[in-house]
């Protein structure tokens, strides 16, 4: 049986993606050969993938809280390493490595 795929959007309207079930944004991204969020150390203590997710369901795993305070992850800001959709996510990317002209 396929695992489920969620959408990923981001705000600059012009970026879509397949996440499927289970794995994080930022890897989806990165298989989708996107470098739309920028990469660190991809284990949630770097701080560098910050996202605001804008809308949609999703969980967290444990990520540093010298990056990501409580109440930042109550206002929807995390890491992408560590976000795992569990719907279709409109996500703003927030890092200070962000770009919005990178492919």
């Amino acid at each position: 049986m396929n695992k489920a795929s969620h959408k990923i959007s981001l705000t600059d309207g012009e970026t879509e993606i397949s996440c499927p079930e289970g794995v994080s944004v930022l890897v989806a991204m990165h298989r989708a050969g996107l470098s739309k969020i920028p990469v660190g150390c991809r284990a949630g203590g770097c701080g560098v993938c910050k996202v605001r997710v804008v809308s949609g369901q999703y969980h967290v795993g444990k990520m540093s809280r010298a990056h990501v305070s409580e109440a930042d992850e109550a206002a929807g800001v995390v890491l992408a390493c560590k976000v795992f959709p569990e719907g279709d996510l409109l996500i703003d990317p927030q890092g200070k490595f962000y770009k919005s002209q990178q492919k």
